[in-house]
């Protein structure tokens, strides 16, 4: 009997005992809404490189359910055009088709900064740039005397209620610079107040080497990670070895540690704290190391466990002033009070280039090509490489800085699969955090990107601006993060970018403020 003419009672027991199947609309998935988590989003036909140093891998269907990765199907032609395929749904869908999927970048070495040079800068633009970059992780190597506001975004961040990467505080300030220690007694009270106060570790600069054997054997009884800025001190590499510090922070204390003399050659007049002195001799620092004893060093941080976050990026307009003053995004995206900082000014970390000149950048550039090459040695021998910007100083803008960080580690030898690795699955074991980040896995959290071209030929693209290419005779704009996922909440790129884009005109409209 055709069902228009059952009775309505006898339909609907029919379609409870399975004889007659009821009428259900298929809903066509939507995409994603900008900052906002769905309970279940599949990401289709991606290519995926995962970031344990594997090529990339794909298509699959990649299943985000909540916060997490759940489910990675790979498509297979056969199987699918035999109609035997299972493809999983979602009402929520992102087409990677012709696109990479990368874990989200982790940026190892950050600093959150709501102000400049004694003037305000917005918090949301560094977010947002951090975001439409691709970076789902920021570890914040201290910002300020007191970590409770930044705990506080943290948890902002972690609840989903602060448009934000995931944070990782580690003091830095608070350890010694604006609350000296005097003891190695008192920088274990320190470090258990801090512990305390539930920062994720302690970044720590110049420190007495009594002082710095003590807070690293505290640290390491408390549970906390140490980030090491070495500088031209008392301890340098050889004391990160043998205190057992988490990572080095830049560069100086490992050439530092292979000079045979024990110090390097300064003329009389420098002072340290003159930062033209500081980074002009800085620059003269590799060629003093024995290189001999330089591949004792790494083979020795190597055995120690002791990681190498470079920084590559931060001191590049040391070698090319030129290049680093003209950017070009900074023509829409960078902003007046940053614009204001980077000029050179005493007053100002970082803004040190008064007077400088083209023996300064050609000794820059030996120093680059040693330092490079001692990185890549590191990386032979079984080295665990981190990426980091610290971006806020010498022209480095939020973001674009770590995608200037990966550039480099190209430009160091390293393949791109193992640049992709160093900011993504090393960052996260230096991290401690290799069991939930750094990879495209099931079972971690769901901090993806998705982005316009393939990383892998032309690291160019995760510029969240993009890039322009050649096809076909024509010039094309491509590339750039089109979707960052961070937590399994989606943000869209070029959203993000508009939005940094009219803040800034805005804030130039004010007059700078």
């Amino acid at each position: 009997m055709p069902r228009h003419l059952l009775p309505s009672s006898l339909f609907g027991l029919l379609v409870l005992l399975g004889s007659v199947a009821p009428t259900v609309e298929a809903q066509t998935p939507r995409l994603p809404t900008h900052g906002q988590r769905p309970e279940r989003m599949v990401i289709r036909n991606a290519m995926v490189v995962e970031g344990n140093g594997t090529p990339a891998i794909g298509p699959w269907d990649i299943v985000v359910e909540g916060g997490r990765i759940v489910e990675m199907v790979p498509l297979d032609p056969v199987a699918l055009s035999g109609g035997e395929g299972r493809r999983p749904t979602a009402p929520v869908e992102i087409d990677a088709s012709g696109k990479f999927v990368l874990p989200g970048l982790i940026n190892l070495h950050a600093h959150i900064q709501d102000s400049r040079g004694g003037l305000p800068l917005p918090l949301a633009y560094q977010m947002k740039l951090w975001l439409a970059s691709g970076i789902t992780t920021v570890r914040d190597v201290s910002s300020g005397s007191d970590p409770m506001p930044f705990l506080e975004l943290k948890a902002q961040s972690e609840r989903g209620l602060l448009e934000a990467p995931r944070l990782f505080i580690y003091a830095g300030y608070q350890f010694n610079r604006r609350r000296p220690v005097h003891s190695p007694e008192e920088s274990r009270i320190r470090v258990r107040e801090l512990k305390d106060a539930g920062v994720d570790g302690i970044k720590i600069g110049g420190l007495d080497r009594d002082i710095m054997a003590a807070m690293l054997d505290e640290a390491h009884k408390v549970g906390l990670r140490v980030a090491h800025h070495v500088g031209v001190e008392e301890t340098n590499a050889w004391d990160d070895i043998h205190f057992g510090t988490t990572s080095i922070e830049h560069w100086y204390g490992v050439p530092d540690a292979a000079i045979l003399d024990g110090v390097q050659n300064f003329p009389a007049d420098y002072n340290y704290n003159n930062e033209v002195d500081r980074f002009r001799y800085a620059g003269r620092l590799f060629r003093e190391a024995d290189p001999k004893r330089l591949l004792m060093v790494l083979d020795s941080m190597v055995a120690g466990g002791v990681a190498w976050d470079p920084t590559l990026v931060i001191y590049e307009a040391s070698r090319d002033l030129l290049r680093a003053q003209n950017q070009p995004w900074f023509d829409d995206y960078l902003h007046p009070t940053l614009e204001k900082y980077f000029r050179p000014d005493p007053a100002n970390h970082g803004s040190y280039f008064l007077g400088w000149t083209s023996t300064d950048e050609a000794f820059w550039k030996e120093n680059y090509r040693i330092w490079m090459e001692a990185l890549r040695e590191f990386g032979r021998r079984g080295g665990l490489i981190g990426a980091g910007e610290d971006a806020g100083f010498i022209y480095q803008m939020y973001g674009f800085g770590l995608i200037r960080e990966l550039e480099l580690h190209e430009e160091a030898g390293f393949h791109p699969i193992q640049v992709i690795q160093h900011v993504t699955g090393n960052n996260a074991r230096i991290l401690g955090e290799e069991t939930r980040l750094g990879r495209v896995r099931v079972g971690h959290l769901a901090d993806l990107i998705v982005v316009n071209g393939n990383p892998l030929e032309n690291l160019k693209v995760l510029y969240p601006t993009g890039v322009d290419i050649v096809e076909r005779g024509e010039t094309v704009h491509t590339g750039g993060v089109e979707w960052t996922i961070k937590d399994g909440i989606p943000y869209h790129g070029p959203t993000l970018m508009r939005e940094v884009k009219e803040m800034v005109a805005e804030a130039r409209a004010r007059g700078g403020d």
